[in-house]
Formats: structure tokens, C-alpha cells, sequence
């Protein structure tokens, strides 16, 4: 699936990943290739994403790494996804 991270200052990251576990205001929720549709604010926590992914020198001190994962801190958010598609939207 294709993920897009976007900041109020700057596209964060663009390219494909396996699954993504989200800090969802009711609880942390998970998706895969080809999950249904879905909207949902975010609340504080991690942003856990699993894949091998690249991400650019200039915002790599925003993601924290380890031999499975890339992990964003976040503040708030809401995500969409839509045709294995999930744009993300962080504060």
C-alpha cells in the first residue's frame, strides 16, 4: 500500500509499506493491503510503520528506527485510506 505523511511544514514521507498501526482516538488499529475504507482521528502516540522504507536525511530525526519498524511521534492526526492508499495528516 502507498503512504503519504504530510506536516504543516512538509511532506514527511511518500512511498509503499506492509501495515501501519495507528494511536486511534478510540484505540489502536492496524492496516493492511487492501483494507476497507476508513477515516479516523488520531490522538498522541506512535505512528508504527513495518516495510523496508527510505526516508529523507532532512526528517529523519522526526522517526525513530528499529530492525522491524519506523516510528513517528505524534501529537494529533487523522488518517484516510481509500484503494490501498492511507494519506496521514500529523501535528
Amino acid at each position: 500500500m502507498y503512504l503519504e505523511i504530510i506536516s504543516p511544514e512538509k511532506t514527511l514521507f511518500k512511498g509503499d509499506v506492509e501495515s501501519i498501526l495507528f494511536p486511534g482516538t478510540y484505540g489502536d488499529f492496524q492496516v493492511l493491503n487492501n483494507h476497507a475504507p476508513i477515516v479516523s482521528t488520531l490522538t498522541k502516540g506512535k505512528v508504527k510503520i513495518q516495510g523496508k522504507i527510505s526516508i529523507e536525511e532532512e526528517v529523519k530525526d522526526k522517526f525513530e528506527f528499529t530492525d522491524r519498524e519506523t516510528i513517528l511521534d505524534i501529537e494529533s492526526g487523522t488518517v484516510e485510506m481509500n484503494n490501498n492508499q492511507v494519506t496521514l495528516l500529523v501535528d
